[in-house]
């Protein structure tokens, strides 16, 4: 009997073996999967092309649309005491600049002194017929709190500056990084030069590229 009893354990060995690489491998290749995932949601998340957005009338709008140009992204308000100002430099800068290489993006937000209480297609309607202007004005979001749109928390986040009132200005590159920003009272002779530099790189960059 002792050589039977002794058969069992050599015969159960080697399937049990198996069992355990083949979990192993299968272990393995679920944390490598993961990992790239992880990896590559990552990677589209530092852009802020990479967000949608809505339009005034609640479309959907891809901000990949902008790729390639300088973007100037400000939260805008109505009835605020910078409303006048900003956004006659706004549709100047959009109109000496753009649309080519340059563009404004205006959000409107209701977060600072309540001076944004109109509905999105309202903003849109008083921002074209009292200032002309010709940029895209967005609909109305939350840039602060829990409720913050994701592609403005990615300007917050990248420049390390929330806004404390209405027309903070964040100028994003042609790769949709954040490269400088503006409180609402500095003149509009501040960022020209920001917005040159960038477009002059732009239209280097086609150059070589032909």
């Amino acid at each position: 009997m002792d050589p039977l009893s002794t058969s069992y354990p050599l015969k159960y060995s080697v399937p049990k073996a198996r069992v355990f690489v083949v979990f192993l491998s299968m272990v393995l290749c679920t944390t490598i999967l993961c990992l790239l995932q992880l990896k590559f949601f990552k990677h589209k998340s530092k852009d802020f092309y990479s967000f949608e957005v809505k339009d005034s009338r609640g479309r959907i709008v891809s901000l990949e649309k902008y790729r390639g140009k300088a973007t100037l992204v400000v939260n805008v308000a109505s009835y605020c005491q910078y409303t006048d100002k900003n956004y006659i430099a706004l549709q100047e800068l959009h109109r000496e600049f753009g649309p080519s290489h340059f563009t404004v993006l205006a959000f409107p937000c209701n977060q600072f002194g309540e001076s944004e209480p109109g509905s999105s297609q309202e903003i849109e309607s008083f921002a074209k017929g009292n200032y002309g202007v010709t940029f895209p004005v967005f609909r109305k979001i939350k840039i602060l709190g829990s409720e913050a749109d994701p592609a403005f928390k990615f300007l917050i986040d990248s420049s390390k500056k929330e806004p404390r009132w209405n027309f903070w200005k964040y100028l994003v590159s042609p790769e949709g990084k954040v490269v400088k920003f503006w409180r609402p009272e500095e003149p509009i002779e501040s960022i020209k030069p920001e917005v040159t530099s960038l477009i002059r790189q732009i239209i280097m960059k086609k150059r070589e590229d032909l």
